[in-house]
Parts: C-alpha cells; sequence; structure tokens
C-alpha cells in the first residue's frame, strides 16, 4: 500500500517529542524518567544552584547559551562526569525545552544582590576581571562577559553572582582540557595563562558582584 508523503510526514510530527509538548517544570522537579533526574536535586528549584557544592546558577542564563552546553555535554565536547550522562539522557527536544525553561526564570533575589562588591582596585581578581593582564596576552574578563561580568549573548555566559566553587573548576577543566567548547579556543588560551591564585582570585571576585535580577543576561 503506498502511503502519502504528507501522511508520513504528520504521522512523524505527532509522534517525535516538540519543545512546547514538554512540560520542562516536571523535568526539572521529577525528571524524565530514562535516566536525567530531577534538576532542582542540584540546581534548586528557583535555579539558584548550590554555590558551595559548585552546582551554578541556571535561572535568567540566556537559552542559546543553556542549549548549547547541553548539547555539548550529551555529545562529549564538553566533559563532565555529573552532567555528561544526564545530558545523554535528555533529548533535542527536552534539552531545549530545559534550556528555555531556565532561562525564563527569574534571579533569585537572594543572588541579585550576593554581597558587598570587592573595590574594583582591591585584588588581583579584580585586576584579571576588570584590566586582565596583558603581559601574558590575558584580556580583562568583562572584555567579553560584558560590564559589571553580567554576560553577553549566547556565548558569553554571566559569571557576577555565580559559584566562585563553580567559575574556578571551570578554568581548570579548560586548564586540563576536559572542557573545550569556548568560542575559538579564547578560554583554553586564558586559563593556562592563570595560576591556582588567579583562578581563585578572580572567581571569588566575581562571585561577590552584584547582579541585576532585571536584565541579568542581556
Amino acid at each position: 500500500m503506498h502511503v502519502p508523503w504528507s501522511l508520513l510526514l504528520l504521522l512523524l510530527l505527532v509522534s517525535a517529542p516538540s519543545a512546547w509538548a514538554i512540560d520542562a517544570a516536571a523535568i526539572a522537579q521529577q525528571g524524565n524518567g530514562r535516566g536525567a533526574p530531577a534538576c532542582q536535586t542540584c540546581h534548586g528549584a528557583d535555579g539558584a544552584g548550590q554555590a558551595a557544592a559548585g552546582f551554578p546558577r541556571l535561572a535568567g542564563l540566556n537559552a542559546a547559551y543553556l542549549h548549547k552546553q547541553l548539547d555539548d555535554l550529551a555529545s562529549g565536547a564538553r566533559g563532565s562526569a555529573v552532567m555528561q550522562p544526564i545530558a545523554t539522557a535528555l533529548s533535542e527536544a527536552e534539552r531545549t525545552a530545559m534550556a528555555g525553561y531556565y532561562s525564563a526564570l527569574p534571579i533569585p533575589a537572594a543572588l541579585a544582590r550576593p554581597g558587598t562588591p570587592m573595590p574594583a582596585t582591591d585584588s588581583v581578581g579584580a585586576q584579571l576581571a576588570l584590566r586582565g593582564r596583558w603581559s601574558q596576552q590575558v584580556p580583562a574578563c568583562v572584555q567579553c562577559h560584558g560590564p559589571d561580568g553580567v554576560g553577553v549573548g549566547g556565548h558569553f555566559p554571566p559569571l557576577a553572582g555565580q559559584s566562585a566553587t563553580y567559575i574556578a573548576a571551570q578554568l581548570k577543566a579548560w586548564q586540563q582540557g576536559t572542557r573545550h567548547n569556548d568560542p575559538l579556543q579564547l578560554m583554553q588560551h586564558i586559563s593556562h595563562a592563570l595560576s591556582e591564585q588567579d583562578i581563585a582570585a578572580v572567581a571569588g571576585w566575581f562571585a561577590a558582584q552584584p547582579l541585576s535580577a532585571a536584565g541579568g543576561t542581556p
């Protein structure tokens, strides 16, 4: 029996999961039942993350950035013993839906003003963040991550108010080659020029910066 192509296409569209048909909130709260646990277990019910444990804030991050990270984790372009199997257990449509869900969440009030910022000239962290270290070809972090580290589009995520433990872990991952999904390998070059003390300083500096609850991810 000949089946019209139009009917086959309709059947495929109906049977394939789509981002709009997926209950992202349910996955965040309960998992997807196929190997992906509830996102809130590590990232919190409000997407604030767990700073001390190194689980980053997801709430309010750029959707394109979140989607790319999930895709890269699933493909192995970004290594993570925790997140790789979870991203792999999510379908492409689910990854799209989860990125949109967390991007739409408001930045938690507690993170909008995490503490008193350090003076701009008071530390090694401030120097690296605001002015860089051109003797080692290290540009200022804010040149890519935006004024005050609030993030720029889908390639450069916010650093202000993010977990210091998480920021430091990512810099070390670039140093060690377990993460290599940055645009033009910028972060690989920068991370190799940083000492362990530099990493701790700049991670701590950004973690202490205020992040506006409105427009934290331009």
